[in-house]
């Protein structure tokens, strides 16, 4: 009878009996006696003969001997994922149900499981009690604290049965798993993508909510993910903790670092099987690939232009938006992207890292050297679809195709007129201002365009490589030459 009275209260949800120490309600004596045991540190007789942990009851050593024997008792009627605790399929069932009994008081934000939520108030308070002696970091929370050890110990205690790879936390061994079993238990309810890890179907859902609930504090950016903002605010204070040893680059983020290192490995195991390059990633072959199929998925909502990478229609959506959140210290001048800045600022510090190997000739940009060395290898891998014309450099390819569409989308504001690229309507705007920012050190004569300086300089040095075939008189410049040769043709 006593037995009857005791399940009863189960359904009842009354909790009578209560923690003296740290006044905890329990349901039944029984969770009060075993919760008694984190107060007075009751003595752990009971050992598990396998890896030598103790136990102070018997239940938990039972509960705990599974995970040697793989055990797994409870299953889930959903989707017939089995677990070897009967808490841990509860709180599974969540994942089906979308229950989420703990409710956050502060700002009533809910969650499935009470160690989130508890993990979540600390986002309030900000308190980190927990401190790491080795490298005075400090954490929210005692087992984050574990966890983080192991990075100073390289203690690796999980392997992988089919692979022999090594983890130091026991869930990524369990995530690791997925990827010989293809177990993807976490599927998308709005469109049924599925996801091996919890973490991925969160982010995937909010490109359906369009939530952005983290917001950067220097230019009001938002994003769906904590991780997401931690690393964009990195690209304000230029905070570059990841170091490459072989060739000491920095990187704001350890994927970031962990992909650089590929470079130096030499091993490109991803192979097109249209023209045969190799790259060290797949991203890069995938992206690759999409010259030879001219498959543009990513498109502009505003203006519906397609483009073949995520990246390049982000930098597009900062021509409709103007916005230009990256400021160069040095002189002021804004920037839409990142990228763009670092670029920029080499001009102040006149570093030229990238240096080719056949005429040494150094370059501000690995892009720069990059096109650079096909002026060797004579290489033109951008191909016109219309008429077949090859180029070196896909900005070339891009200008070539507008000579077919008559596309003119850079406009003059002053006076109206058209062109096909960025950088012709820049030197276009000049003849409006008439500034002459070029100056020759020689002569002290001043150019509206880099290029026509260049072309001056010419006519200072003593080289005169181009050559008259009638007379043999030499010219500094291709175009003197030309003026000259139109002398013997009268």
């Amino acid at each position: 009878m006593s037995n009857l009275v005791a399940h009863t209260v189960l359904h009842s949800n009354e909790k009578t009996h209560v923690c003296e120490v740290c006044g905890k309600a329990f349901s039944q004596r029984n969770g009060l006696k075993s919760h008694m045991f984190t107060h007075t540190k009751k003595e752990k007789r009971h050992v598990c003969e396998l890896c030598g942990k103790k136990f102070s009851d018997l239940g938990p050593l039972k509960t705990h001997m599974r995970v040697h024997t793989n055990e797994k008792p409870y299953e889930c009627d959903i989707c017939g994922r089995a677990f070897s605790r009967k808490d841990v399929l509860i709180t599974h069932l969540r994942i089906h149900t979308k229950e989420k009994p703990y409710s956050c008081e502060i700002c009533s934000k809910e969650f499935s499981v009470k160690f989130n939520l508890k993990q979540h108030l600390n986002t309030h308070t900000k308190e980190k009690h927990h401190k790491c002696e080795l490298c005075d970091k400090k954490f929210t929370y005692k087992h984050t604290l574990k966890l983080h050890l192991l990075i100073h110990t390289k203690e690796k205690p999980y392997v992988c049965d089919i692979c022999g790879k090594a983890f130091n936390h026991n869930s990524h061994l369990r995530m690791h798993n997925r990827i010989h079993t293809k177990e993807k238990p976490y599927v998308c309810n709005i469109c049924g993508k599925v996801f091996a890890r919890g973490n991925h179907l969160k982010k995937h859902e909010s490109i359906h909510t369009k939530e952005r609930p983290y917001i950067c504090d220097v230019c009001g950016k938002g994003f769906s993910q904590a991780s997401n903002l931690k690393s964009h605010l990195m690209t304000h204070t230029n905070e570059k903790p990841y170091v490459c040893k072989e060739c000491d680059k920095r990187f704001s983020r350890a994927n970031y670092l962990k992909e650089h290192l590929k470079t130096h490995s030499g091993n490109k195991p991803f192979n097109c099987e249209v023209c045969g390059k190799a790259f060290t990633r797949k991203d890069s072959l995938m992206t690759h690939l999409r010259l030879h199929t001219k498959e543009k998925p990513f498109e502009c909502e505003i203006c519906s232009r397609a483009f073949s990478e995520k990246h390049n229609l982000k930098r597009h959506v900062y021509t409709h938006t103007k916005e230009k959140p990256y400021k160069c210290e040095l002189c002021d001048k804004r920037f839409s992207h990142s990228s763009s800045l670092r670029a920029h600022l080499l001009i102040h510090t006149k570093e030229k890292p990238y240096v080719c190997e056949v005429c040494d000739k150094a370059f501000a940009h690995k892009g720069s050297l990059r096109s650079h060395i096909r002026t060797h290898t004579k290489e033109r891998p951008y191909v016109c679809d219309i008429c077949n014309k090859t180029f070196s450099h896909v900005n070339h390819l891009k200008s070539h195709k507008w000579t077919h569409t008559k596309e003119k989308p850079y406009i003059c504001k002053i006076c109206g007129r058209g062109f096909s690229q960025t950088s012709n309507l820049k030197s276009h705007l000049v003849t409006h201002t008439d500034e002459k920012p070029h100056v020759c050190n020689e002569c002290g004569k001043k150019f509206s365009h880099a290029k026509h300086l260049k072309s001056h300089l010419a006519t200072h040095s003593d080289i005169k490589p181009f050559g008259c075939d009638v007379c043999g008189k030499k010219f500094p410049l291709k175009p003197s030459l030309k003026r000259h040769l139109k002398r013997h043709e009268r």
